[in-house]
């Protein structure tokens, strides 16, 4: 059954049964996404440039400026990236094959949006970051990647460690609802405060952002999910926790709506109760799925922002 917890702050991770991914259990083949649109980047609200900086044409004898970055956004079921050199979304289920005890099967060691298996989430993060090798940004001068906000400190240690290991550099964690409202493009550094729901395989968030920073959240955790979003036990769950989330804002704070992202923002019957139920504005960012991901690319070259909540969040 779904578990609602409120989060003011980071609260501990407790376990939950496995999520079903939002494919098929099997490992389909790997797919790139269509090129990643030009999101405002959350300072100066301009386009995000994701060419690698310094790089320019005619051979050279020096070695290339670590002057790339990779964009990563590792869900419950699926997996995102995208590097400076490339001009596409890789995406690809969030699981490695192979188990130590010999067990055939697939290998997801991501639960709730956090890591379960830390040696499987190594290896899932070496075959995806290596493969930046063929965009030419490699090696990185930063790797960004989503966290839950309910991440404990030993789940961002995890994530960190991971990413140094492979990528040679530092990770700069930011929290996946605040990239997901930059992807989605929100003014999530303006005056007003933006109420954002954010819908995984495993994990819903609904947050609200303020000056850049995820101020007030309450987080879902699923024990299973369909392929064609929540079950039906859970739309209840996610109606009634952002309805208290918003019922905490000023009323005047409100008439700016609720955005959802997620792969569960195409859900029509959940946009439909929250409709209903919050009487605001609701409505779905463009191809939701991938709004995490986009927010990312857009913070790598300004990440100031992502520096902010990962200094709150530590």
């Amino acid at each position: 059954m779904a578990d609602v917890r409120s989060a003011h702050t980071h609260p501990q991770h407790r376990e939950q049964p496995p999520a079903r991914p939002e494919e098929g259990g099997g490992l389909p083949h790997d797919r790139l996404a269509t090129a990643v649109p030009r999101s405002r980047a959350a300072a100066g609200r301009e386009p995000a440039d994701t060419r690698t900086p310094g790089i320019t044409g005619g051979a050279s004898d020096e070695p290339p400026a670590r002057r790339g970055f990779v964009a990563l956004d590792v869900g419950t079921a699926r997996t995102r990236s995208v590097s400076s050199g490339g001009c596409a979304i890789a995406d690809r289920p969030s699981a490695v094959v192979g188990r130590p005890s010999g067990v055939p099967g697939p290998v997801r060691p991501v639960r709730h949006g956090v890591v379960a298996d830390p040696a499987a989430y190594l290896r899932l993060v070496r075959l995806v970051l290596l493969e930046a090798r063929w965009s030419g940004a490699w090696p990185p001068e930063r790797v960004l990647t989503g966290v839950p906000v309910a991440a404990t400190p030993d789940d961002r240690r995890v994530v960190s460690a991971a990413v140094a290991e492979v990528a040679g550099c530092e990770a700069t964690l930011v929290e996946g609802p605040l990239a997901a409202a930059v992807g989605a493009g929100l003014d999530v550094t303006g005056p007003r405060p933006c109420l954002l729901l954010d819908v995984g395989a495993g994990l819903v968030e609904a947050v609200v952002i303020d000056g850049g920073v995820i101020t007030d959240a309450a987080v879902l955790q699923l024990s299973a999910t369909t392929g064609t979003g929540l079950p039906f036990y859970a739309l209840d769950g996610v109606v009634d926790m952002t309805a208290g989330l918003l019922r905490r804002l000023p009323g005047r704070l409100r008439s700016a709506g609720l955005v959802v992202t997620g792969g569960g923002a195409r859900q029509e019957r959940l946009l439909e109760r929250l409709r209903a139920a919050l009487r605001v504005p609701v409505g779905a960012a463009p191809e939701p799925e991938h709004a995490t991901i986009r927010g990312l690319v857009s913070l790598c070259p300004q990440p100031a922002p992502a520096a902010r909540t990962t200094a709150r969040g530590r």
